[in-house]
């Protein structure tokens, strides 16, 4: 658990530069932003988590992620025992996923993060949920709505165990978009660059009947339809059954194949999503 604290501001003409080390928390990061007038990470308020973990899951958040932001990530190569430097294009963000999730999984460490934030804010507020603010909100007025927002759909772990949003939100092509959007004109929708669609996991279990739904010790959440929680001293297996229920219930109405953003960990380790319907609880 790299504990390693510090966070260091160069100001250009043009933008803010900080180099913060990889133990600090996410959230407190924000808010030290904010404090200082640097804006620009307002939208990814109160997601959990340290620094260094933010560009492994490439976390985001209302329409922002953090490969909007980052500059470059250093790491201590396990290999060479050496700090190298990646840019944010050798980082190769995508969705919930980057070059740490693949090709340099279990062989290095960061330390610390780039991030650059442009003296020529805007607000991004194009998300649902941020969409009725006004044109000239503050980030202070985004950054508060958005910690409201989590606050009121993600339960505290502490009092409901849960794992955050347990599933990613599906993309799927423009063809299978429009053909989905003809059946379900209300459906949520997020163009993509590439041309893509990303949809709201969320709204697909809601109207997949699922909101709320139950079993004797596990469930999913009655606010927020992404979050699976643990009711009743749920075991791991009740919660992959309650997972696969999911996906197989959204496939069946929507052929859409919802995928876990979070890992499986049994106790011979980390499995993917698919092995474990032979793993032996």
């Amino acid at each position: 658990k790299v504990n390693l604290k510090g966070i260091n501001v160069e100001e250009s003409r043009d933008a803010y530069t900080l180099t913060v080390a990889a133990g600090e928390n996410w959230h407190e990061l924000v808010k030290y932003c904010l404090q200082r007038q640097i804006y620009g990470l307002e939208n990814l308020a109160l997601i959990p988590g340290s620094v260094g973990a933010a560009p492994v899951q490439n976390i985001g958040a209302y329409g922002v992620e953090f490969k909007d932001v980052c500059l470059a990530v250093n790491y201590y190569d396990l290999s060479t025992q050496t700090i190298k430097t990646l840019s944010a294009k050798a980082c190769q963000f995508a969705y919930r996923d980057s070059i740490f999730k693949h090709a340099l999984k279990n062989r290095v460490i960061i330390v610390s993060v780039t991030i650059q934030l442009s003296k020529n804010w805007q607000p991004q507020i194009h998300y649902n949920g941020l969409n009725d603010l006004s044109k000239t909100a503050s980030a202070s007025g985004i950054f508060n709505r958005v910690v409201a927002l989590r606050q009121s759909k993600l339960p505290d772990p502490k009092q409901l165990p849960n794992a955050g949003s347990f599933f990613k939100n599906p993309v799927v092509s423009a063809q299978d978009f429009h053909l989905l959007a003809k059946q379900y004109p209300d459906i949520p929708h997020y163009p993509q660059a590439d041309r893509k669609v990303k949809l709201a996991a969320g709204w697909l279990i809601e109207q997949a009947g699922l909101k709320g739904y139950k079993t004797d010790t596990v469930g999913v959440h009655d606010k927020q339809a992404l979050v699976l929680i643990n009711h009743h001293h749920g075991s791991g297996s009740d919660v992959v059954a309650l997972a696969k229920f999911v996906q197989q219930t959204v496939f069946e109405k929507f052929a859409i194949l919802l995928l876990p953003e979070v890992r499986m960990v049994t106790a011979s380790g980390e499995i993917s999503f698919a092995e474990i319907e032979d793993y032996e609880h």
